[in-house]
């Protein structure tokens, strides 16, 4: 499963979608079971986006909040994504 990045309309908040990396999957990579949303703002367009927070939500649920936001006006995004690079990927 890939990452998915919202902004907003006023292109001021950002929100990530990624799969939860739990310890115990290991196991099973292929198994998800919980997906991390992470909330960020922009200050500048320029400079990095601000962590602001973060939360671990069912499937189920994420799917909810991502369908929501899109219904808001919220757009799919790639600008960010170089920030949110983990461990060299």
């Amino acid at each position: 499963m890939e990452k998915f990045t919202l902004i907003n309309k006023a292109r001021s908040r950002i929100k990530v979608f990624e799969p939860f990396d739990d310890n115990d999957s290991s196991k099973n990579p292929s198994l998800i079971n919980a997906i991390l949303i992470s909330y960020d703002c922009v200050l500048k367009r320029s400079s990095k986006p601000v962590r602001k927070g973060s939360r671990v939500e069912s499937i189920e649920e994420a799917r909810k909040e991502y369908k929501k936001l899109l219904e808001e006006g919220w757009k799919k995004t790639y600008r960010f994504n170089s920030f949110f690079l983990k461990n060299g990927e």
